[in-house]
């Protein structure tokens, strides 16, 4: 199969041998689980349970209210173990903004008991539709990270190929590489349902990256006998980001602005397969995930089946933490992941990797001006001008920040990376684009005020000239009526001087 490349990219240490020998274990169940109500990109959930009320493993906890919700951007929330839930209040959850949000907090009863299960024995005898459903209510959403529901993104028409992606890019993170290794048979199942939902792919290419050839070795093993792809690429990072990998299968280059699906393609992880055959092969809802837990800041880096949930600090001491002790904690990978304060944050649907590592091995350099290398613009896989956007975003000159295109920026930080004056640009990316998203819903508000006042207005001159025209009405009523009744008796009077004046006549002539 012939390969294209990307734009840019770099060849990262993947300091990937700290997990990658390490199997799969299933993580000890913690005292308590506190799940936010809010895993993915879309709609929140409302929390359906009660405090002091009993749950089992795979119970729906939190759910959107709206009707027909699995048709919206929402997913259900489950119970990721049985217990009771002990508190629905705000607790700090993993975000970069270090905000609190609802959670349900559920003590586990240790019984790990799950809720009754149905396995769909024939998938292929139920329709795309039907199978849509059943993944919306299993929950389950994109756990490559972004968390895009996955029964929003499945549910295409004219889709002739199927790319399932197992390009691990980013340093440190090994969970799917582990995943491919010990699970292939799922991945390829999984696939092939979703290839079902969508009509019946002609290709379908699950890509595995030259630095996994167990991973690439077992899923060939398995694919055997499926009508599956299993395609070598090239080790660079991003070619994880779903357009790159795209355009090094399919040499199609696809824009921000145009979604995969219009070009006949539809792309997903190989933990959002597994998920896809777990929750229509067996039945059972997301509860869990693969998340890697690696750093110097623990002894046994390892990859753990985790309860959502979960807390952080749970999982480093089931690694074990180094003597070095552990300064930062990074959620996600180095290049596009974000630090944590504290270790009290739980595992969500979109945590594939906790990185911890000590004092010593945090680098303080400080930033300096820009040089004007260029470095950056040759990295970038979507061929932006860093530099540029750089200046604008400082400037706070959004305007021209968006004409150089600054939401193309996939927030790589391969441009960074290669930086020679420590600019932590994708920072000042981030800054911008959250400052122009501000700045537009501030003006969408102030559209949303201007048309409501422009409505009363509008409603109290409408007002106005309906009670006018109402009494106008009213008063022409009742002229009309007096005019009727003066004209109703003077009618009334010519006709009794009528009849008297006839008698008159007839005495006068006797």
């Amino acid at each position: 199969m012939k390969l294209w490349q990307f734009h840019g990219g770099l060849k990262l240490n993947g300091h990937k041998s700290l997990s990658s020998e390490s199997q799969i274990r299933r993580a000890n169940l913690p005292p308590f689980l506190v799940l936010p109500l809010l895993q993915h990109i879309g709609e929140p959930t409302e929390a359906v349970v009660e405090i002091g009320e009993k749950v089992l493993k795979g119970q729906v906890i939190g759910h959107c209210r709206e009707k027909n919700c699995s048709l919206k951007m929402s997913t259900p929330i489950h119970a990721s173990s049985s217990g009771t839930v002990v508190a629905i209040e705000n607790r700090p959850v993993p975000h970069p903004s270090g905000l609190t949000a609802p959670c349900i907090v559920i003590e586990t009863d240790g019984e790990d008991k799950w809720i009754e299960c149905t396995p769909i024995a024939d998938y292929s005898t139920l329709s795309p539709t039907e199978l849509l459903h059943h993944i919306a209510k299993a929950g389950i959403v994109g756990l490559g990270g972004a968390g895009f529901p996955a029964h929003i993104k499945l549910n295409s028409k004219s889709i002739d190929t199927l790319i399932i992606n197992g390009a691990e890019c980013e340093p440190y993170i090994t969970c799917d590489d582990r995943l491919m290794r010990e699970y292939p048979q799922d991945i390829i199942a999984g696939a092939q349902i979703i290839r079902h939902i969508l009509g019946g792919t002609k290709r379908c290419v699950i890509a595995v990256e030259d630095n996994k050839p167990e991973a690439y070795q077992a899923l060939s093993k398995a694919a055997e006998e499926q009508d599956v792809e299993i395609e070598l690429i090239p080790t660079r990072y991003p070619t994880g980001g779903e357009r790159q990998l795209i355009q090094v299968l399919t040499g199609k280059e696809i824009g921000r602005a145009e979604l995969p699906a219009k070009r006949g393609i539809v792309v997903h992880n190989v933990k959002t397969a597994r998920a896809v055959y777990r929750a229509i092969q067996h039945g059972r809802p997301l509860v869990s995930r693969i998340v890697t837990v690696t750093g110097e800041g623990v002894e046994n880096p390892q990859n753990f089946e985790v309860p959502f949930g979960t807390l952080i600090s749970f999982l480093i001491e089931e690694c074990g933490r180094s003597k070095a002790g552990i300064e930062k904690l990074i959620m996600g990978g180095p290049m596009m992941g974000f630090g944590l304060a504290n270790e009290e944050y739980p595992i969500i649907k979109t945590t594939n990797c906790i990185i911890a590592s000590p004092a010593e091995n945090i680098e303080k350099s400080p930033e300096m001006p820009c040089i004007r290398c260029g470095a950056c613009a040759q990295v970038c896989p979507v061929n932006l001008l860093p530099q540029q956007l750089y200046w604008h975003a400082k400037a706070k000159d959004f305007k021209k920040a968006q004409d150089y295109h600054i939401f193309d920026c996939i927030d790589c930080g391969c441009c960074a990376h290669v930086c020679p004056s420590n600019i932590p640009l994708v920072s000042y990316y981030r800054y911008a684009k959250a400052e122009i998203r501000a700045s537009s819903e501030e003006q969408k508000q102030a559209e949303i005020a201007k048309k409501r006042h422009e409505f009363r207005i509008y409603r109290v001159q409408r007002d106005k000239r309906e009670r006018k025209e109402k009494l106008q009405k009213m008063k022409a009523a009742s002229n009309a009526s007096k005019e009727a009744a003066i004209k109703a008796a003077l009618e009334r009077t010519k006709a009794k001087k009528e009849q008297k004046e006839p008698k008159e006549q007839v005495g006068s002539n006797e």
